[in-house]
């Protein structure tokens, strides 16, 4: 029997179904999509399947009734006569300059001119598209369709402060093309956009006030990736390849690829959605890793995490408004919309009565990944731990050789440029809490008890750490805390080895200047 054929990177619904790919059948939520409104919106992170929701629209409404054989919407519809699709794809440039957005929007509108008619091609960028979609809908006698997707490439491309001159051009641009529509709106039959963010600074979203934003909604959480019942319904092929690799059983190995890539909530109703493109590839690759991750960089949002003084810790727990999650702002002070928005952060609970969200990462890909790619900003190449060092510090944390883990702890604070930290206390927080995560320990941070919290909790198979860091004060009270606050209490039965450790940090000397040691 011929291998099943997993569509990685192949984003076009044509291709997918002539190509006899595997195709996870979303055509009756397109269909519930194109009657229940004109003007939509979704949002959803990269290589999440925009492109291909948006060109199984295309397809649709360009009457291609020979590619939905046997899909859902077959037995929907009868109507499948043409309208004419304008489907324009913004991912496709590198936006260098002031010019690079106004010369893709050109070559899209010629190409559209040849069909339709290029008596108006001497106008501005706008003027163009509104006279396209007048001409068009009275040339094929139905209104136009329109289609953008990943319609805020050109601003994410430019959101750095040295590129800001082009960020605000390119917006005036998109306001006046994006515009067009409401005034045309009597040549329109639908219209959607698709993009990773939604900004409030771009006039698409108040000059169209009946844009309809599903990107939250219940009804359409799972429009984009792939749930446990598509996995049970079309993937089982690949999941039992896997599981002989992995020497698992089916279900051993829908652990495997659960704890991995699922995790994705859109929605208050929590449906589980797994990461396509991470799924697909291991399939593909019949080999599990960090696929999603890898394809992209998410150097400006672990920028911004430094700058704001952003408690790492405390990202896997983030409570947010669901009034702020959906809305973007260039100053980006809070960066957990955006955070969510590009799926580094998902949905893991939500409280109707205040209408909020609490907020965590979605999967064993996206927080070890994450969290490594953090680790350059907050501790230089130059001075972090090497390969040799990281296996010493292993041994030494599960060994108990707590002298000779904290030393290294303190020759890595003691690397850091005076202007690196600052006069920060949560720099160091976040230093540690990183260090120990990404060498594969249990970490807890703030850990309660009755009466208070500690700073942080380690724990391996042979010893549980309890720490408590200060500043500008000294070692031997931050041990005194622990004792007199009880933060050992809970773990009295545990037989593990309990250790105390009490860290001060100077902010004269910027790096750690006392250490005590107390071992249970």
């Amino acid at each position: 029997m011929a291998r099943q054929k997993y569509p990685v990177g192949v984003q076009t619904f044509s291709e997918i179904i002539e190509g006899g790919y595997v195709y996870i059948d979303k055509t009756d939520l397109v269909y519930s999509l194109t009657e229940s409104g004109k003007y939509i919106f979704l949002s959803r992170p990269r290589r999440f399947g925009k492109s291909l929701l948006l060109s199984t629209i295309d397809a649709y409404f360009s009457g291609r009734r020979e590619l939905f054989k046997g899909l859902a919407i077959e037995s929907l519809t009868d109507d499948w006569q043409p309208h004419p699709v304008f489907h324009l794809d913004l991912s496709g440039c590198a936006y260098l300059d002031k010019d690079s957005l106004g010369r893709h929007i050109d070559m899209y509108l010629a190409r559209w001119e040849k069909i339709y008619g290029d008596e108006n091609s001497g106008r501005d960028l706008s003027g163009r598209f509104a006279s396209l979609l007048a001409a068009a809908s009275e040339k094929t006698g139905r209104k136009a369709v329109v289609l953008i997707d990943e319609y805020d490439k050109p601003l994410l491309d430019t959101l750095n402060e040295d590129r800001r001159e082009i960020h605000s051009y390119y917006k005036e641009v998109l306001r006046g093309f994006y515009g067009c529509l409401k005034s045309n709106d009597r040549y329109l039959r639908f219209v959607m956009l698709s993009g990773v963010t939604k900004f409030s600074q771009v006039s698409i979203f108040s000059g169209l006030n009946n844009l309809r934003d599903i990107s939250m909604l219940e009804g359409y959480s799972t429009i984009c990736g792939i749930t446990p019942d598509e996995i049970n319904d079309q993937l089982l092929e690949g999941v039992d390849e896997l599981a002989r690799k992995y020497g698992k059983d089916r279900a051993g190995m829908m652990a495997m690829l659960k704890d991995y890539y699922d995790g994705y909530h859109f929605a208050e109703d929590l449906s589980d959605v797994y990461n396509p493109y991470s799924l697909l590839t291991a399939l593909y690759n019949n080999k599990l890793g960090n696929y999603w991750f890898q394809s992209g960089n998410p150097r400006f949002l672990v920028t911004r995490l430094k700058e704001e003084n952003i408690d790492l810790y405390r990202l896997q727990k983030s409570v947010e408004t669901g009034t702020k999650l959906q809305d973007i702002d260039l100053v980006m002070v809070n960066p957990l919309p955006l955070l969510f928005q590009s799926g580094y952060l998902t949905i893991k609970g939500y409280d109707m009565d205040f209408d909020e969200y609490t907020l965590g990462y979605p999967n064993r890909e996206v927080k070890e990944s994450f969290l490594r790619s953090l680790v350059p900003c907050y501790i230089e190449d130059d001075k972090g731990i090497s390969p040799f060092d990281v296996k010493r510090f292993v041994r030494e944390v599960e060994g108990g050789d707590v002298e000779a883990f904290m030393k290294r702890f303190q020759a890595l604070f003691a690397g850091f440029p005076y202007d690196q930290v600052g006069d920060c206390e949560l720099h160091y927080h976040n230093v540690i809490y990183l260090t120990f995560v990404l060498m594969g320990f249990y970490v807890r941070t703030e850990y309660r008890t009755s009466d208070g919290r500690c700073d942080a909790v380690v724990m391996t198979d042979t010893h549980i750490y309890i720490f408590e860091f200060k500043y500008n004060r000294s070692a031997e009270e931050a041990i005194r805390q622990i004792d007199e606050k009880g933060y050992a209490l809970p773990f009295a039965a545990d037989p593990r080895q309990l250790i105390k450790i009490g860290v001060n940090f100077s902010s004269e000397t910027r790096r750690i200047d006392d250490v005590k040691i107390v071992k249970g």
